[in-house]
């Protein structure tokens, strides 16, 4: 089914997010019409292995969890961590104008792809960061390093608690 016309039409979102809080993020951008392009490793996004899977997918590669969140997606296959794999990724980012990502704080810096690093090759790049307890750059906090998924934010906020 064809896209409506959105608000977003003509963005070009660059998404590097997993699980729930960046995929649905940009599932949203891309509901109202931005072209988002799902970047996955050669291990694709770990939420791929969380079910349910259809009976005529043998090889259980999509996954019900991955699918709701990641609809109307392109999506490509980038090593980060290779030479070939970075200059491909910042010849995407050359005319994006976001990039998502919700890794822990570090991670980008170490792949020598941070925002500081991307905004050289795009002055206009938009760069949303996800955090779960929060980035160096926003101030410092004890569980900066920790990972942190949905559940774990409502247990540390006290919102499963009876």
């Amino acid at each position: 089914m064809p896209k409506t016309k959105g608000i977003l039409n003509g963005i070009r979102v660059l998404d590097l997010s997993r699980m729930l809080s960046g995929p649905y993020c940009t599932m949203m951008l891309s509901d109202h019409g931005a072209e988002v392009i799902k970047i996955e490793s050669g291990t694709g996004d770990s939420s791929r292995l969380n079910g349910p899977f259809r009976k005529d997918d043998p090889k259980q590669d999509w996954a019900g969890y991955f699918v709701s969140l990641n609809r109307s997606k392109k999506s490509v296959e980038i090593n980060l961590k290779s030479k070939e794999g970075k200059d491909a990724f910042l010849s995407l980012v050359t005319s994006a104008d976001v990039v998502v990502e919700n890794f822990r704080p570090g991670v980008m810096e170490r792949l020598g792809l941070s925002f500081e690093t991307l905004s050289k090759f795009n002055p206009r790049l938009v760069y949303a960061a996800i955090r779960g307890f929060g980035d160096p750059r926003s101030g410092k906090s004890p569980y900066s390093d920790w990972p942190s998924y949905d559940v774990v934010a409502q247990a540390m906020g006290g919102g499963l608690c009876r």
